[in-house]
């Protein structure tokens, strides 16, 4: 079974400019969350996305100066941006991972990865509420086509995904059981606003570690509220 791991990211962004370069740590967020994808067991390759645009020149720089695989498409159709990232590995699943969660959770996407090697159907669902920041998405490449070829509006393009869970009955799925100590949704682990930046900071600042596991995160976080309520005020872009 081949699967590759397909990051979206680019340099614009409303709420905070060029956030997935930002410094974090002793790098920055994109570094995090390319370190944290690679720990996945079994995948192919990791591959980062992002747009034919001039601003986004920078994050090709960045890839070849690190040896990442790149991929370059339309800015706007994220959904024809993966279609057409993933095209010459021809794998069989697709890993979903949006470049502005640097502590992504690496050990629950090993599970993921090993349940459908067991049960090899179009989409993994999660069952259980996590924080924001930390899930990925698995789906086999002949369910992205499909929804390549039948998902035209916009929010489908926009959020790659977004079709199979608005038509669940067109695809066959299994269920993870999101493990109780990552469930805490009030948390938010990801990265759209200068508070959360300075919350992704101090969590950084804290361990000292890209692969810090993500559940002793979500811990630190419950540990210490002071932090935590930094950002729980910010609300996310509705899909529309």
């Amino acid at each position: 079974m081949r699967i590759i791991v397909i990051i979206q990211a680019r340099m614009g962004s409303t709420r905070l400019p060029g956030k997935v370069l930002k410094p974090l740590g002793e790098n920055d967020v994109l570094a995090y969350v390319v370190e944290r994808c690679r720990k996945i067991k079994g995948i192919a390759d990791v591959i980062v996305a992002t747009s034919v645009l001039e601003q986004d020149n920078q994050i090709e720089e960045w890839c070849a100066q690190r040896g990442v695989s790149c991929f370059r498409g339309s800015e706007d159709d994220v959904l024809d941006r993966y279609v057409q990232c993933a095209k010459p590995y021809n794998p069989d699943y697709v890993m979903r991972v949006t470049s502005d969660c640097p502590f992504v959770d690496f050990g629950m996407a090993n599970e993921i990865v090993s349940l459908i090697e067991k049960k090899q159907v179009d989409i993994v669902d999660l069952d259980g509420e996590l924080p924001r920041g930390l899930a990925v998405e698995l789906i086999s490449y002949p369910a992205l086509l499909y929804i390549h070829q039948h998902g035209q509006e916009q929010r489908h393009r926009e959020h790659v995904t977004y079709y199979a869970y608005e038509y669940r009955n067109e695809f066959s799925r299994v269920k993870y059981m999101v493990p109780e100590n990552r469930q805490f949704p009030v948390l938010r682990i990801t990265l759209d606003t200068q508070e959360d930046y300075d919350l992704c900071r101090m969590i950084a600042a804290n361990f000292n570690n890209p692969i810090v596991p993500s559940d002793e995160v979500v811990s630190f976080l419950n540990n210490h509220p002071d932090i935590a309520k930094i950002n729980q005020h910010i609300e996310q872009k509705p899909v529309v």
